[in-house]
C-alpha cells in the first residue's frame, strides 16, 4: 500500500494572500496629501507608485539592506519619488506626508483581512497543521498581524527583512524549515505570486498552492500548474489539502 503523505507545516505569504490595504495606494496617498494641503490626483499617484515601487525593488532589493538602507528609509524614498513622478517637486512638502504614510501602514486599521482567511487558518490548525509566515514584508508585519488578530495562528513570522533574503531566494524557505524542524516534503507554502511563492517553494522541494483570486491567471502560468494547486479563494485550500494528502508521495 502506498504511504499517505502527511503535511506538518504550512507557510503563508501575507500581502494579497491573507490581507491587503483597505484603499488602493493612490487613494491612500492622495488622502494623506490632502490632509497636508496638497492636491494630487489619486490616479496619477497610483500609476507613479507602482512605477517607483518596481524600480526601487530592482535597484535596492529587499529594502536596500545590502546597500546600508533601513526599510523605513527605503519606503520614505518610495513615497518621495512617487509624489515627484506625480508632479510634486517640493520634497520638503512631501517629507511629512511620507512620515505619516509610513506610520499609517504600520497601523492594522490601514489593512483588511481577506474573506475566508481567518476561518481557513483556524481550520488548518484544527487539522493539526503547524502554521508560519514567510513574507517579503518589513519589520512592521508582526505588529500588523497582532492588531488584526492573526498573529496567534502562527508559530513564527519570518520576513525578508529579518531573514536577509527575499522570496524566491531558497534561503528564506530553508530558514523557515530550519525554524520549524520540518523536511521540505512535509511542508507546503501558500501565496499569490507564481514566481515568488509557488515556484520559490517548489524549488527546494516543498509543496505549494497558488492563490489566484478573482482575476484570470496568465495562460502560461495556468498551463504550468496542476489545477488542484490553484486556489480561486482561500477556502479552496482545504479540499486541495485533502487531495494532496490522499495522493501517493512523489519521488
Amino acid at each position: 500500500m502506498a504511504r499517505r503523505l502527511q503535511l506538518r507545516l504550512l507557510t503563508w505569504d501575507v500581502k494579497d494572500t491573507l490581507l491587503r490595504p483597505r484603499q488602493p495606494m493612490g487613494e491612500e496617498y492622495a488622502t494623506k496629501a490632502r490632509a497636508h494641503g496638497l492636491e494630487v490626483e489619486a490616479a496619477a499617484l497610483e500609476q507613479a507608485f507602482w512605477q517607483v515601487y518596481r524600480a526601487q525593488s530592482l535597484s535596492f532589493p529587499n529594502y536596500g539592506l545590502s546597500h546600508g538602507l533601513t526599510s523605513r528609509q527605503w519606503w520614505l524614498d518610495v513615497v518621495l519619488q512617487t509624489f515627484h513622478r506625480a508632479g510634486v517637486q517640493d520634497a520638503r512638502a512631501v517629507a511629512p506626508i511620507a512620515d505619516q504614510l509610513y506610520k499609517d501602514f504600520s497601523n492594522p486599521c490601514t489593512w483588511q483581512v481577506l474573506q475566508g482567511a481567518e476561518a481557513t487558518l483556524r481550520e488548518c490548525q484544527k487539522r493539526g497543521l503547524r502554521l508560519a509566515v514567510v513574507s517579503n514584508f518589513d519589520r512592521r508585519l508582526e505588529g500588523i498581524l497582532v492588531g488584526l488578530g492573526l498573529r496567534e495562528h502562527f508559530e513564527f513570522v519570518l520576513t525578508s527583512e529579518a531573514a536577509g533574503w527575499p522570496k524566491p531566494d531558497p534561503r528564506i524557505f530553508r530558514e523557515a524549515l530550519r525554524l520549524a524542524q520540518v523536511e521540505p516534503a512535509a511542508a507546503a507554502h501558500v501565496g499569490d505570486s507564481y514566481p515568488l511563492d509557488y515556484k520559490g517553494a517548489r524549488a527546494i522541494g516543498m509543496h505549494s498552492f497558488l492563490v489566484a483570486g478573482p482575476e484570470p491567471l496568465d495562460p502560461e502560468v495556468k498551463d504550468s500548474i496542476p489545477q488542484e494547486h490553484i486556489l480561486p479563494s482561500l477556502p479552496h485550500l482545504l479540499p486541495a489539502l485533502d487531495h494532496l494528502e490522499s495522493s501517493p508521495p512523489q519521488l
